[in-house]
């Protein structure tokens, strides 16, 4: 049986709805760049091989953790799913794929200059990257699992230290994301009133990530309770690639290789 935390936002859980649509949005987002040689960094559960596969010539999925590797090779047997630590990107060549798509992957990554440069490194010249990761302008408490997170700007800065071009966009949404946003903020507030030594910025990461599981379930089957029927319809079409990446929950960059 799975064990789904609330990092890994579950399509079987009904609370986690408003979170794995944002999340499936970046798949569907992604779709006019998906060309020949596809690489995934970071595929989790699957969540959108069956979005990008029909539009690649091939997929190689990587991932951390084992289980899910052999989950997703029998769900997917015509992708190449192989467990991997990264950065770096060990037994991939130079200039290896056409595409390369990483969503909600580089906040983890202690090296995250690193982990681009590899990015940079397999890519074909006049290939993509498309990239996501929660803009911390709308984070609304510390994420323990998370080496840091970004302001649009910062990742501007770092992603053209490395890639020829940056296309900087956001993942926002309409008026029933900003709904559950706001939902979701008034609700994270009561729970960190009760913090009042500020222990989530203070605390190591490894004491809070037992505590913070916690809390956030609590949270998520709350607004599913609070909010009910918003909750279960929220669709990833109600999730909107913006022009302005201050404007969007996720900041989504297309980085491109001359």
């Amino acid at each position: 049986m799975a064990t789904y935390t609330t990092e890994i936002a579950s399509d079987k859980l009904v609370s986690d709805n408003p979170i794995h649509q944002r999340l499936l949005k970046a798949y569907i987002a992604a779709k006019p760049w998906i060309t020949g040689k596809l690489l995934e960094v970071g595929c989790g559960e699957g969540r959108g091989v069956e979005t990008l596969l029909p539009l690649a010539e091939s997929y190689l999925g990587l991932d951390k953790i084992q289980e899910v590797i052999d989950s997703l090779t029998l769900r997917f047997p015509k992708v190449d799913f192989r467990q991997a630590v990264i950065p770096p990107f060990e037994g991939i060549s130079d200039n290896s794929f056409d595409t390369v798509v990483s969503f909600q992957v580089i906040e983890h990554i202690p090296n995250d200059k690193l982990f681009l440069q590899e990015i940079y490194r397999v890519l074909k010249p006049g290939g993509k990257a498309i990239i996501s990761t929660p803009n911390i302008n709308h984070t609304l408490s510390r994420n323990p699992w998370h080496e840091r997170e970004y302001t649009p700007q910062e990742l501007i800065d770092l992603a053209s230290g490395i890639f020829d071009s940056v296309q900087a966009n956001g993942i926002g949404g309409n008026e029933k994301v900003w709904a559950y946003h706001e939902a979701n903020r008034k609700s994270v507030q009561k729970i960190m009133r009760f913090d009042i030594f500020d222990l989530q910025h203070k605390l190591p990461a490894s004491i809070l990530r037992m505590p913070y599981e916690i809390l956030n379930r609590m949270n998520r089957n709350i607004l599913h309770k609070e909010q009910g029927k918003s909750v279960v319809d929220i669709s990833h079409e109600d999730y909107l690639v913006v022009e302005d990446p201050a404007k969007g929950l996720d900041l989504f960059y297309v980085l491109g290789k001359k």
